[in-house]
């Protein structure tokens, strides 16, 4: 007879590199006249550590996604301090190493998977081999392989949030932020995110991941806080926070009925009959629905829809190619602004002019020679009518 652990209470030992520092985080929003309208955000404080998987939580309007747009630069606090790799979200350098899925995929329809990420990519200045490479494994890892000359714009909900996911990923980012990361994904798809969310935190990357899905946060996140009225109303480690203190798992392999009654009699010694229940454990939904999915496709089951993905893109586990050293774009956005160069002359980039011709466009009209004036001829109207009607009724 062994106890067996909570699976989900085993945590990952994130470093001790504070990624993410929020100390008295708040914002008000204002209406035209400056009066306060909602406070959003309330003096929030938390930290958030390399190698992480950090979870926001709360109902709708409790101050989550205000908090991820003021993590990202998008917003500036009313009051409080926010550090991102020790400096402001604001900060060029900063913003290139992050990824970020934003709650609605914000996609052009009219390019495919291909040039979806190519176009990404060429942001980060990546260059072209590189994003090649990396856009092929992103394509195989979310399972869009298959659809890759398909236009963004005829996916569906969920393999939108495939595309966007591949996106968020494309610059190899150290700190990911997700914000429902699974909406209108399948259980399978599912799946694979949490485990891609997995594999990205024991590499050393930071993930924020908001969502209402709490099934899918207990299943990822080391940490999480609950947001209520824009102030984080609990906080901590889920093996903390869920854990039952004034009860204990047992769980064996079947036993016969003497030693069941056995291990009963011996129990309730100590214990009231009525506290002890005695029944066989379950599975949940999601394992059975991915065991039926995977008899199906060991069948040779084909399908027109995203498919399975495969294992976690090389250049993200940290075998594949290096990040590039530094990015030139950046770089230049980041220094302070030199003398200005003296620019080309437009002309030298132009044809040459002809100058006669110029000069002769130049000259005023009357200086042309007149031309003759023709004899003006007298209109028929009666065979111009008739044109015109035979005209209005020939076919188009």
């Amino acid at each position: 007879m062994t106890l067996e652990p909570n699976p989900q209470s085993v945590t990952r030992n994130p470093q001790s590199e504070v990624v993410v520092s929020v100390r008295g985080l708040t914002k008000v929003f204002k209406d035209f006249w400056n009066r306060p309208k909602a406070r959003a955000v309330d003096n929030v404080d938390f930290e958030v550590r390399r190698g992480e998987v950090f979870g926001l939580l709360g109902p709708n309007g409790s101050g989550k996604s205000t908090t991820i747009k003021l993590l990202l630069g998008l917003l500036y606090p009313t009051k409080g301090h926010i550090d991102v790799f020790g400096h402001s979200p604001r900060h060029v350098k900063t913003k290139a190493r992050i990824g970020y899925l934003p709650e609605e995929s914000y996609l052009y329809r009219y390019l495919d998977s291909r040039e979806t990420l190519s176009f990404f990519g060429n942001l980060f200045h990546l260059n072209k081999d590189e994003r090649t490479n990396r856009t092929e494994q992103l394509l195989e890892m979310v399972g869009l392989n298959q659809t890759r000359t398909r236009t963004v714009g005829e996916f569906s909900k969920g393999m939108q949030r495939r595309i966007g996911l591949a996106q968020a990923l494309i610059n190899d980012p150290d700190l990911i932020i997700l914000d429902e990361p699974t909406a209108g994904l399948d259980p399978i798809g599912c799946r694979e995110i949490k485990d891609l969310i997995i594999a990205l935190a024991r590499r050393g990357k930071t993930v924020i991941l908001s969502s209402h899905l709490l099934s899918d946060v207990e299943d990822v996140c080391d940490r999480v806080v609950i947001y209520y009225g824009g102030r984080i109303q609990a906080m901590g480690t889920l093996k903390d926070l869920l854990a039952t203190p004034d009860t204990v798992r047992i769980t064996t392999p079947v036993l016969s009925r003497e030693t069941l009654g056995r291990v009963l009699e011996v129990i309730r010694h100590d214990v009231a009959s009525d506290k002890v229940h005695v029944d066989n454990p379950t599975q949940n939904l999601e394992s059975y629905f991915l065991d039926v999915v995977n008899k199906a496709r060991a069948a040779a089951k084909e399908t027109s829809g995203a498919q399975s993905g495969a294992k976690v893109a090389a250049y993200l586990r940290g075998t594949g190619e290096e990040k590039p050293a530094t990015d030139k774009l950046l770089e230049k956005l980041s220094l302070p602004q030199a003398a200005p160069v003296a620019a080309v002359p437009v002309a030298q980039a132009q044809p040459s002019v002809n100058e006669k011709k110029l000069d002769a466009l130049s000259q005023p009209t009357a200086s042309a020679p007149a031309k003759p004036a023709q004899p003006e001829k007298p209109v028929d109207l009666a065979k111009a009518d008739e044109k015109l009607s035979s005209l209005l009724g020939k076919p188009k």
